[in-house]
């Protein structure tokens, strides 16, 4: 039986227009679909490469807001999303969420600020604003993942130490175990290391799954790693 929520996303690329800068970049513009067949499923490559753009068109067409927030959240700061979600069906397992979150770097100020609007007395605010970056992104976690949820989380470890990188790799791990499945945009190679976790690259013109030893995340740190004196010497002239 196939036990994810989100099996599969197919793009209609009839619903794109002619001039769209979608198709303009590389990744993207020859993808039809993608097949999730992990609970957890990493989407990493270079900046620009189109990985973020997907990642949210697929929120977006499972019914979350573009900003952030779970499916209850509905405002709008400022309309960035592409025309992608527009062209998206996706194909649901047999199985619904009881929950989901879509968290992202970028407009997490936004979120938390909506938070404290949207509170009332049986559901009383977070103040994610009292806390540092790191720890309400840790909040989120340690709150918002749920068993049996559908969760998109683009960039989370922008605001975690590393350690506070690997405590979020134990919830999503353990939350991965309890029927919920992830679609996650990042470029931590700590994150990437989860167990039976799916990778698919935006790199190279096509989206392609890959070996985690295969990531750049992976390789530049270790050569960072294990040759820092060599390599800062090239960059910077001194080690």
């Amino acid at each position: 039986m196939d036990h994810q929520l989100v099996r599969k996303a197919l793009i209609n690329w009839e619903r794109v227009g002619r001039d769209s800068y979608l198709r303009d970049i590389e990744a993207i513009r020859g993808l039809d679909e993608i097949e999730f067949t992990s609970s957890i499923t990493f989407f990493v490559g270079e900046n620009g490469s189109g990985k973020s753009t997907v990642l949210e068109a697929i929120a977006i067409a499972c019914g979350f807001n573009p900003e952030g927030g779970s499916r209850n959240y509905r405002f709008s700061t400022y309309d960035s999303h592409s025309e992608l979600c527009g062209a998206m069906r996706i194909v649901r397992g047999v199985r619904r969420p009881e929950w989901g979150y879509f968290l992202r770097a970028e407009s997490f100020y936004n979120v938390a600020t909506k938070e404290e609007d949207y509170a009332d007395s049986l559901h009383p605010s977070q103040r994610f604003h009292e806390k540092s970056h790191g720890e309400s992104f840790l909040a989120i976690a340690q709150t918002q993942l749920r068993p049996k949820g559908l969760y998109f989380l683009d960039e989370p470890e922008a605001a975690l130490s590393v350690q506070r990188q690997l405590t979020l790799l134990a919830e999503i791990d353990e939350c991965a175990g309890q029927g919920s499945q992830f679609i996650i945009v990042t470029h931590s190679p700590i994150l990437l290391g989860i167990p039976g976790a799916r990778i698919l690259t935006f790199d190279s013109g096509q989206v392609h799954g890959c070996q985690y030893e295969e990531t750049d995340s992976y390789q530049v740190t270790e050569m960072f790693i294990n040759n820092r004196k060599q390599l800062l010497t090239r960059l910077i002239g001194r080690g």
